[in-house]
């Protein structure tokens, strides 16, 4: 699969606006988010449309993008999301994060709410401050939608427009880099040249807002200054070929300027850090950057200021990937009695266990932590993965409700699929699989997979699943409509 860095700097450049924006997204329950009014004159219709297609793009994305599958930071990175969002200007947006598993430094917002981090975003950012301060600065692109704002004729070109970039980098990340340059390029260029004009004011837009969100939900917004300045210092050094983020994002004096005086005069309210666990979601990134080097992801972390917990939590999580399962556990459960609050390290412990084929531990591991924390979403897909070994029916009830609350986790209805058609429930399992079909950019071969799974709930004579395969059929014709854009 190739990688983002097939794209080339002159077109992560154009992308710039593309990939830095948002629609306000309608509300109402999940499942039901990617339906959306047709598109029509209103400025409302409009923004539904950005939203729709950015959507549609995010199931392309997957498609194509190589994924960091980690549902812990996953979680982690939607709590600082959370965390982050009320301050952000963001209104009823709902946010939804993907992680590509690329060591480059990168993060990017696209319509929709899409919110993207690469795994080296966290091997570049030392501390938590800096890290978060980019994904402020990315909400804050989302949340003045500088795409739109920046379309000369916003009515007549905004839409084909997103549409034609979009289509493009998805082109260029599936491995025909030039083609994708040429599509997006060829159709745009003129408007692209126009809103480039704008670029320093829309960063330096974005930049307020991040300041002020980060103060306001407790971050020094000296962070972001810090994390400006080592960014600066990388392009200098690596001249014409900077990763892509500051490709899209360069950082001028004149910003690193202003980001320091309206920082001086932030103050910042009820401060907070998590630096540890930070440094712990740093250890998962580097391990998987050098996963067929483990040690490589010691050694950097044991020449940074890195805090002593999060070196143990490394050199456990290495131990797993030898094979000594026991003695990775002993650490992991040391670090939870230190570290009480800290949900990740016994679901490490409950996932280590279950990667050593031990799913009696992982089941009991899991439930144990999810009697405290009933709703997070790691122990619950753990315990899922756990129980398909041990009690399919079990898993299978478990992942209707973690899919229902969860609709756009694409690894709740791969799981689902396999519970269901364990536990004899084949109309349910066959529209889990179309549900995963559809996440993950192959529409047509989801509706195939309706079709497969009406056939079943019909042998089953169960109503309610065909109840919701029908209604499901007509959104993913629709989920199709906006995939041919691409």
């Amino acid at each position: 699969m190739p990688h983002l860095r097939t794209i080339c700097p002159r077109w992560a450049y154009a992308l710039a606006f593309a990939l830095s924006t948002a629609a306000v997204s309608p509300t109402g329950h999940a499942f039901d988010d990617y339906q959306l009014p047709s598109l029509g004159g209103a400025a409302t219709s409009v923004s539904n449309e950005e939203y729709r297609l950015g959507r549609a793009w995010l199931r392309q994305f997957r498609a194509h993008a190589p994924q960091w599958q980690d549902p812990i930071v996953s979680d982690y990175l939607q709590g600082l999301i959370a965390r982050l969002a009320p301050h952000s200007q963001l209104g009823n947006l709902q946010t939804i994060i993907v992680m590509v598993d690329n060591r480059s430094l990168n993060a990017f917002a696209v319509p929709g709410g899409v919110v993207g981090i690469n795994s080296g975003l966290f091997a570049f950012a030392e501390d938590e401050g800096a890290f978060v301060s980019v994904l402020a600065h990315e909400l804050g692109h989302l949340s003045q939608r500088h795409y739109a704002r920046g379309s000369a004729r916003a009515e007549q070109t905004q839409l084909p427009a997103m549409a034609a970039m979009l289509a493009g980098m998805l082109i260029a990340v599936s491995g025909a880099g030039d083609a994708g340059i040429a599509t997006a390029m060829g159709s745009q260029a003129a408007m692209i040249q126009d809103r480039l004009t704008y670029s320093r004011r829309y960063e330096q837009e974005a930049d307020r807002i991040g300041l002020q969100a980060m103060a306001n939900a407790g971050y020094d917004p000296e962070a972001m200054v810090r994390m400006f300045g080592a960014m600066q210092r990388m392009a200098r050094l690596q001249g014409g070929t900077p990763p892509e983020f500051l490709l899209t994002h360069p950082v001028t004096d004149s910003r690193l300027s202003d980001a320091q005086a309206r920082a001086s005069q932030l103050s910042v309210a009820n401060a907070y850090t998590s630096d540890t666990l930070y440094d712990m979601m740093r250890a998962r990134a580097l391990l998987s950057i050098n996963r067929n080097s483990p040690q490589q992801a010691a050694s950097r972390l044991a020449q940074e200021s890195v805090s002593e917990p999060a070196q143990r939590y490394l050199g456990a999580l290495i131990a797993a990937h030898s094979g000594q399962t026991d003695s990775a556990l002993n650490t992991i459960d040391q670090l939870a009695r230190e570290l009480p609050d800290y949900s990740m390290l016994p679901a490490s412990a409950a996932s280590i266990a279950l990667d050593a084929q031990r799913y009696e531990e992982a089941i009991t591991r899991s439930q144990r932590l999810l009697r405290l924390s009933p709703d997070y979403l790691p122990a619950q897909l753990i315990l899922a993965e756990a129980q398909l070994q041990r009690d399919p029916e079990a898993a299978y009830n478990l992942l209707r409700d973690v899919t229902a609350h969860h609709p756009e986790n694409p690894q709740g209805f791969n799981l689902l699929a396999e519970a269901a058609g364990r536990s004899g429930y084949n109309g349910w399992g066959h529209l889990a699989r179309a549900e995963h079909l559809q996440l993950t950019g192959r529409v047509d071969r989801g509706i195939r997979q309706l079709s497969i799974a009406k056939d079943a709930a019909q042998q089953e004579n169960d109503q309610q699943a065909l109840a919701r395969i029908e209604q499901r059929r007509e959104a993913f014709i629709e989920y199709r409509k906006a995939l041919d854009k691409f």
